[in-house]
């Protein structure tokens, strides 16, 4: 007969200890890290000695996981807090022509085009989020207007300016700009550059360590990562968003700022998703119009199987995380197999309906446990 853990008459539920299986429970990243560890597993099998998780290979799938997760980590704060944002994608391709346009055809020093872009991916987000409160119209819907409208105006405004729908010529401007180096390149190219001298990595025909250094797409995802977890668990603001998402009307009655903090969430998964433009246009060299397409839809996907709940107040950006990594993975591992890429999408879809069925599970498992 199993044990049962009776607490004595009168005592103080908050004395008791809480199981680790309950813990577990309540942690939103469960079914995440849980899925990374079985696709690790798999592709271990089937991929593993197909070089994929060597050490370049292991950097190629987290940088491909890096770039989605910075906007993953973004738009699972603002799932948190109740609302959408459709725009992300089209805001990627805004902001790499943003940057690009003035830098090659006017002249403009590189870190100012950086700036501007920063600047109009807050006035999106400004627009995004003041146009949903207000009007109360559901941000799927204000967001999606916005995707189209800004696609629209990055092509129109493109072809209008250079006949073309790419903008090239980045890297000579990018090459003496001071702040290039923070959105490009690698870091720690010097401790890469003594490990392979140390035997530690190993090292090209040319005497090189295989991998330079760390891409500065991943130090970003890790940074912003490690500052939205600290933001959702030891501040107010991260309180509040919880709270946004759970009640708006019950926050607001006692003395959350509703608008503010939605506002600024919207603002926030703008000037990822333009992160994320400045990274790839330095990457490649040059901006293109195109580019963020569907992003929106693959970083909603991300965040909900880490956990983050369609009807908001409860999610994880370490559980974005994880599921940025999980995408990352199977999109490499599918390479290093030979398995047509072509069934990624599919792959997207069953994780999607497996990761929603899972959090509705879980969460049910949960209320019925109080």
């Amino acid at each position: 007969m199993a044990e049962q853990t009776v607490s004595a008459p009168g005592a103080d539920e908050r004395l008791l200890k809480t199981p680790l299986s309950r813990k577990l429970l309540n942690r939103p990243e469960l079914g995440a890290v849980a899925g990374a560890v079985l696709v690790f597993f798999f592709f271990g099998i089937v991929a593993g000695d197909s070089g994929m998780f060597s050490l370049k290979g292991i950097v190629n799938f987290l940088e491909v996981s890096a770039l989605l997760g910075i906007l993953a980590i973004a738009v699972s704060l603002l799932m948190i807090g109740g609302e959408f944002d459709l725009s992300v994608g089209s805001m990627i391709g805004a902001a790499g022509v943003v940057i690009a346009i003035p830098a090659v055809q006017f002249g403009w020093p590189l870190w100012l085009c950086i700036v501007l872009a920063f600047g109009v991916a807050a006035a999106v987000g400004y627009a995004n989020g003041m146009i949903t409160v207000k009007t109360g119209l559901p941000s799927f819907i204000v967001t999606l207007a916005v995707l189209f409208i800004l696609r629209g105006l990055t092509i129109g405004a493109t072809r209008l300016i250079t006949g073309r729908t790419q903008v090239s010529g980045i890297r000579d401007v990018a090459r003496d700009d001071w702040l290039a180096a923070i959105f490009g390149g690698d870091a720690f190219t010097g401790l890469f550059a003594w490990m392979a001298e140390a035997g530690i990595i190993e090292k090209r025909m040319d005497g090189l360590p295989v991998v330079p250094g760390v891409p500065m797409s991943i130090v970003w995802f890790v940074i912003l990562g490690t500052l939205a977890t600290w933001l959702l668990l030891r501040t107010s603001f991260g309180n509040w968003i919880f709270a946004c998402g759970g009640d708006k009307i019950a926050a607001r009655n006692v003395g959350v700022p509703v608008t503010r903090v939605k506002v600024l969430l919207f603002i926030f998964t703008a000037c990822a998703a333009t992160l994320v433009a400045t990274i790839q246009v330095l990457d490649a060299g040059s901006a293109d119009t195109n580019r963020g397409l569907l992003k929106e839809f693959e970083a909603i996907i991300a965040a909900v199987i880490g956990g983050c709940l369609l009807t908001g107040g409860y999610g994880s950006a370490i559980g974005a995380m994880f599921g940025a990594i999980i995408f990352g993975t199977v999109q490499m591992g599918i390479f290093y197999t030979g398995v047509n890429t072509d069934w990624f999408k599919v792959f997207l879809g069953v994780m999607l309906l497996i990761a929603v069925l899972f959090n509705s599970y879980i969460r049910k498992k949960v209320t019925e446990a109080r």
